[in-house]
């Protein structure tokens, strides 16, 4: 799992401005999942529901400030009870301390935090710290195969390869510095959507966020001053270039880490009979809509990339389209390893739609909730929605009474719907559109169904 890597910037959904190969030998070899998404779309909480299969209201992981309780069940756990030999390296990014620090693995060792990307410092069992030079993608893919390489071959084992890239502040490899200098890389069709005044079709809490392209600071983000005379679109398309090259120059380690460790699995012989995921805590806006970084319920935030790998079990090259969620990870490995999901899990095992075979009642919709209301350095609004295959409602809830930490005034509330079969870019936001009123209504009601599925507390405003 890499932090922050959106599915378009992976050869395997196409990416119109990078290759991976590595990545790509996952989904040559297995399937894509062209509608994995998140249900919070920030790193901590998204870690939580992954490793526990429960929404983040259960497991109480809600922002980046509420760490994981380690006593709560873990699929890793799960599997080191039934005799696997587990290990967890690189990015953990859910607390540290005796209620914090990794459980259920033999071996850890993870980044204190976010971590640095040149000569790490890394925490391990019993408080040893482990300092030495390099760069993070690199000791940690040369970690998890040391840790291969001195596993009991004769039982089964359980690795988390967990890269800190390409999270801000998207420092490369020094191999890499120069990489994508010769090209000008391809811009998102909706950059210029601030520029052209586009935005002022969205919510009004959208409109006050600060994560455009033009809010990140050209010293400590992009590396170089501002160029004198440039107007409005040509700083736009500076910084764009200067960003999304060192964005890609991080994934650029990431693939050769993959690509490394997919030989060592063919080297063992033991290719067959391992199932290889490769996913992100969430997506990414790589300029799109004129944005950086992620949080909101839009489709380049929301998706994540999911190739998974098992000749036993997986059709090489395949695709589907069924909608599976961060909470759907744990289940599915423990029903792959034939141990028992516990009823508390709130996913659902995507065993079915790997194999080929995804069931008639298979979800249609998704719940989705962020919780930090206008945190201090981005100011994005809480909010909650549901996706369908087609249809996206959002509600922005403006009320910061219910966030742990929040910041900002109450606002009134606001809703943005977007017709996805005919604004797969999201431009248009429809909600005050009368010929879409039932479609909205519909919408309305099934959310308050997913919310009581899954257990959660919304406010009052929300449906008042």
């Amino acid at each position: 799992m890499s932090d922050d890597h959106a599915a378009h910037a992976v050869s395997a959904y196409g990416s119109r401005v990078n290759s991976t190969p590595g990545i790509d030998r996952i989904a040559e070899d297995g399937i894509r999942l062209d509608s994995a998404f998140c249900t919070n779309s920030i790193c901590t909480p998204s870690r939580a529901a992954i490793l526990t299969g429960t929404y983040n209201h259960i497991n109480n992981v809600t922002t980046l400030d509420t760490p994981l309780d380690n006593s709560l069940t873990t699929f890793p756990q799960l599997l080191q009870s039934a005799g696997y030999q587990t290990a967890m390296i690189g990015k953990w990014h859910l607390g540290h301390g005796p209620q914090h620090d990794p459980t259920g693995f033999d071996f850890w060792r993870v980044l204190p935090g976010q971590g640095h990307y040149y000569d790490p410092v890394m925490l391990a069992a019993n408080g040893e710290v482990v300092e030495r030079g390099g760069y993070v993608t690199d000791l940690i893919t040369d970690d998890c195969i040391d840790w291969l390489n001195s596993r009991d071959r004769n039982q089964p084992f359980l690795l988390l390869c967990h890269h800190k890239a390409p999270h801000r502040r998207w420092e490369p490899a020094p191999r890499h510095a120069t990489l994508f200098d010769d090209i000008e890389l391809c811009e998102p069709e909706t950059m210029f959507e601030d520029v052209l005044g586009h935005h002022a079709n969205r919510a009004a809490a959208v409109q006050a966020m600060r994560m455009r392209l033009m809010d990140l600071d050209p010293i400590y983000d992009l590396k170089a001053p501002l160029p004198e005379g440039l107007d409005s679109e040509a700083e736009l398309r500076w910084r764009y270039q200067r960003y999304m090259k060192d964005y890609l120059r991080t994934i650029t380690a990431v693939d050769e880490g993959v690509d490394r460790l997919l030989d060592y699995l063919d080297d063992e012989g033991i290719s067959e009979n391992t199932v290889v995921i490769y996913t992100s805590d969430q997506g990414f806006f790589l300029g799109d809509h004129g944005w950086f970084d992620k949080r909101l319920m839009y489709e380049e935030s929301l998706r994540m990339p999911f190739l998974v790998r098992y000749p036993k079990r997986v059709t090489a090259g395949t695709t589907s389209a069924s909608m599976v969620l961060n909470v759907d990870v744990a289940p599915t490995l423990l029903e792959w390893a034939q141990v028992e999901v516990p009823d508390a899990m709130q996913g659902r095992s995507a065993v079915p739609v790997l194999e080929g075979r995804t069931p008639d009642d298979w979800r249609t919709s998704m719940y989705y909730r962020y919780w930090m209301h206008r945190d201090s350095s981005h100011n994005v609004p809480a909010h909650l929605g549901i996706r369908t295959a087609t249809e996206k409602l959002i509600c922005y809830y403006n009320d910061p009474c219910d966030q742990p930490g929040a910041h900002g005034p109450s606002d009134p509330v606001e809703w943005e719907y977007f017709d996805l079969s005919s604004d797969p870019l999201e431009t248009s936001n429809r909600i005050d559109d009368p010929s879409v009123a039932q479609q909205v209504e519909t919408l309305r009601n099934e959310l308050a169904r997913l919310i009581d599925e899954v257990g959660d507390t919304v406010p009052r405003s929300v449906f008042g």
